[in-house]
């Protein structure tokens, strides 16, 4: 069992009742790609995208926070969490981005899983001008088929937070990506 798979697992064995995750980051590359590199498989964390209200949802109708606690207390030995949540609004996304979403199968009973769609995904890796993240953006591209044309766009209509770093660093790792995908 995976990183991914163990966290993801533990949580669902925590969960009392049905909770709609949608992962992002390495975990769901490694999940949600079945020709992933081996390195994601490695990432220890777990992270994810929750729609404007999720979190509040969460708190009111599962003990989602709970789970979440009890997760990162019981994998914290093995250096295993899940913690990084984040809103829509501090995401790259698309506006329509929970409409592209895909699924990830697993033998979960109560989470229903899925991760960022391929195009948001890829938005997602340009957040940071990050070497790490400029690989994972180019396996992104390379394994949906994305040409730069799909790429361009999107980055045209992404939505980007108001954060004059989080813009910096988007400019930064877009202008790197379409340079690497076109070779000039």
């Amino acid at each position: 069992m995976t990183n991914a798979e163990r966290i993801l697992t533990l949580l669902d064995t925590q969960l009392t009742s049905r909770v709609e995750l949608t992962l992002y980051g390495r975990a769901a590359l490694h999940l949600g790609f079945s020709d992933a590199p081996k390195e994601h498989a490695l990432s220890r964390d777990v992270d994810a995208v929750l729609w404007l209200g999720q979190a509040e949802a969460l708190n009111e109708e599962t003990n989602f926070w709970e789970a979440i606690e009890h997760v990162n207390q019981e994998l914290a030995d093995q250096e295993l969490y899940i913690s990084h949540f984040f809103t829509e609004s501090q995401v790259i996304l698309l506006p329509d981005w929970r409409s592209s979403r895909i699924p990830i199968s697993g033998k979960w009973t109560h989470l229903d899983l899925y991760r960022l769609g391929n195009i948001d995904l890829l938005l997602s890796k340009l957040m940071r001008d990050d070497p790490i993240d400029h690989a994972d953006a180019q396996f992104i591209a390379r394994a949906s088929n994305l040409g730069v044309s799909d790429i361009t766009a999107a980055i045209a209509k992404a939505h980007v937070p108001d954060a004059p770093e989080i813009q910096e660093q988007f400019e930064l790792a877009s202008r790197k990506l379409l340079k690497a995908l076109t070779g000039s």
